[in-house]
């Protein structure tokens, strides 16, 4: 039998897959068993209540869909009534996702979500900083230092800042959050795009930018990974455009100890268990003991063989 489990710093999960924020909720319950996840990742909240951006928010293509959707959020207060009593009932560690617009606000939310029944806290660092002109805070390595510092001087639990590609060095981002103490990395959120209805003249989606996720944007991603596991010591969650098994164990493969699943849930609610089987059944083929083994394991060329094919 295959040894799926993974840790990530204090958590012990028994298998790498879980949801990524904002594609998960509790109606999933009625579809699949929730106890098969190696961990559970709320949508982002915020503590305030938020209806989001305007319709449209959603613009599909082919490969990759734009998102624009603007955190909606019930608030803190419901989510510790609803959101955490109900996820109680589950074996997998729920990690909270959380939003703010200050430093303040996200050390407040994580001290409010400190609470038993939530296992970590992942933080949206790509909402606008608000005292840095609406800068996403994850663009800036001080101002994402800022904020992990903050959550950890609030909370116990471990902190999972994730990562926008959309910063210009999101290793010196990664660095910077490690420093500050963060436990974990999740790489990452989703590219900054926009796309135009040429029948209309209008953008297609109302806030005229959004995030682009799917399987087109899986290589970027991985690269993304791939930089930040090899630039950290404490452990990464791969995250965008998996869609299939062979997609997770390329992150593995690339340094990450664990996945995240986002847009193929909308299209298959049943995508997760499919790639927890599958990685089961590629670590039987190549009689892989531990999951574990494969992080990190991608064989390189040897240089001769990169300088020969170099131009090519």
């Amino acid at each position: 039998m295959v040894d799926l489990s993974v840790e990530i710093g204090s958590l012990r999960l028994q298998n790498p897959v879980m949801p990524a924020s904002g594609t998960f909720a509790e109606g999933l319950a009625d579809v699949f068993d929730l106890n098969r996840l190696g961990a559970i990742v709320t949508k982002t909240i915020t503590d305030d209540l938020r209806e989001g951006n305007p319709p449209p928010r959603v613009a599909e293509f082919k490969d990759a869909t734009l998102f624009s959707i603007g955190i909606p959020s019930k608030g803190g207060d419901y989510y510790l009534k609803e959101t955490v009593p109900f996820y109680r009932a589950y074996q997998p560690p729920l990690i909270a996702s959380i939003s703010a617009n200050t430093v303040e606000e996200f050390g407040r939310l994580a001290r409010k979500l400190s609470v038993p029944g939530v296992a970590a806290i992942e933080a949206n660092v790509s909402c606008p900083n608000l005292k840095k002109d609406g800068q996403a805070f994850g663009m800036d390595p001080d101002a994402t230092f800022q904020v992990v510092r903050a959550m950890k001087a609030a909370s116990d639990l471990p902190v999972w800042p994730k990562m926008t590609p959309n910063a210009g060095n999101v290793v010196e981002v990664a660095l910077a959050a490690q420093a500050a103490g963060a436990d974990a990395l999740v790489v990452s959120n989703a590219i900054l795009a926009m796309a135009i209805d040429v029948e209309t003249r209008r953008p297609r989606v109302a806030n005229l930018m959004g995030g682009l996720t799917g399987p087109a944007t899986k290589p970027i991603m991985l690269r993304i990974a791939y930089q930040c596991a090899q630039a950290v010591t404490i452990p990464v969650i791969g995250c965008g455009g998996i869609t299939t098994a062979e997609d997770a164990i390329e992150f593995l493969l690339a340094g990450a100890t664990a996945v995240q699943v986002g847009t193929a849930s909308f299209l298959s609610p049943q995508t997760m268990l499919n790639v927890v089987d599958g990685i089961v059944a590629y670590c039987e083929r190549k009689g892989v003991a531990r999951v574990r083994d494969l992080i990190g394991a991608m064989e390189l060329f040897d240089a001769p063989a990169i300088a020969a094919g170099a131009g090519h």
